[in-house]
């Protein structure tokens, strides 16, 4: 690996709605490119959102109009591969905006590497995890309990992963979870039949993403709002 993918900076963005996120990856992500700031890891909770990736088909959303109107959930269609999921609060969201130069040029490799992040984080809770050969993303006990959907350009990824945590399980049950008709969705809340802490959550991931990606996790004292008005006015490199 590249020494100058030794390092990532870490924003918890807290509980945000979907579009402002979306936005805010974009925006990160052209960044990126331009390599113009470092690897990011952002991680949050959304309101309730269904979203759907490149290969959905609209008919595994089951909820009408009317149903989501009274829900609250939003839609969209977005740039990411996979089918249609859920996000709300309770589950751990994660995008990492990587420059895959820095580490390897092999996206089927990033993908797996972020399972095995989930898979260890889940193994510190004593949850075996496992891969599917036929459908990305973490299971137990042939349930699923972490999406993952990405997005590559320029080798600079967008995106990324969903963990089950204190998740409101019912909320599946308005859809056809990355279109897989016979597999039931999972939490660690579930598992353990308890609500865990989110936070500390949070922390075991970013320790299994430095170990999978052999990488520095930094939380940067400013915030990723400040990032972003940096590059408004000054064309300047941006490092944590």
């Amino acid at each position: 690996m590249n020494s100058q993918g030794s390092h990532i900076a870490v924003f918890n963005l807290g509980l945000t709605d979907f579009k402002s996120t979306w936005d805010l990856q974009r925006r990160l992500f052209q960044l990126r490119v331009e390599n113009r700031i470092p690897d990011i890891l952002l991680l949050n909770e959304h309101r309730d959102v269904y979203t759907f990736g490149k290969a959905s088909d609209q008919n595994h959303l089951l909820a009408g109009q009317e149903e989501l109107g009274r829900t609250g959930a939003e839609v969209f269609h977005i740039d990411r591969g996979g089918d249609v999921t859920y996000h709300g609060p309770g589950q751990l969201v994660g995008y990492p905006i990587l420059n895959l130069e820095r580490h390897y040029l092999d996206v089927h490799r990033y993908l797996r590497d972020l399972e095995e992040v989930l898979i260890r984080t889940l193994g510190e809770y004593g949850i075996t995890g496992t891969r599917d050969g036929e459908y990305t993303g973490v299971w137990v006990s042939g349930e699923k309990i972490a999406a993952i959907g990405i997005r590559v350009s320029h080798w600079v990824t967008m995106h990324g992963f969903a963990l089950n945590v204190n998740t409101d399980l019912a909320r599946f049950q308005r859809i056809i979870p990355c279109g897989i008709f016979h597999r039931g969705v999972t939490s660690l809340g579930q598992l353990l039949r308890r609500r865990l802490d989110q936070e500390e959550v949070s922390r075991i991931v970013v320790s299994k993403f430095e170990e999978v990606f052999g990488v520095q996790a930094r939380r940067p004292a400013y915030s990723v709002g400040h990032l972003l008005d940096k590059f408004t006015t000054a064309n300047e490199e941006c490092r944590p």
